[in-house]
């Protein structure tokens, strides 16, 4: 009968158990604490990867709309230009029939 073992020994054996057992569940309970942790870091990692996305988005029609805008302001100050273009030749037209006409009154030729 050398299987059986004392008494003692089996004690010793349950304490030694009961002790591994409680490092074991200290050891779970670190784990499911950094596993939570960890849950919550991947959800605001998430949710913030979201913001950035939505970000980008509202940053691309953003600038398409400043695009837009700039177009239609170089299209307003182009005929800012054009207009004074227009008065001054205008202007200088007028200048030189109104030269041409005192010229021809000069050497007396009439309309």
């Amino acid at each position: 009968m050398d299987d059986f073992i004392s008494r003692k020994e089996h004690e010793a054996f349950s304490e030694m158990m009961k002790s591994e057992n409680k490092r074991l569940e200290d050891e779970n309970d670190r784990q499911n604490k950094r596993l939570e942790i960890l849950e919550k870091n991947v959800q605001q990692i998430s949710s913030l990867a979201t913001s950035v996305e939505k970000l980008a988005v509202n940053m691309e029609n953003m600038l398409k709309e400043q695009e837009k805008q700039g177009n239609r302001l170089e299209m307003l100050e182009g005929r800012d230009g054009e207009k004074w273009r227009d008065v001054v030749k205008n202007v200088v037209f007028t200048a030189i029939g109104i030269i041409i006409a005192y010229l021809f009154m000069k050497a007396g030729i009439s309309t």
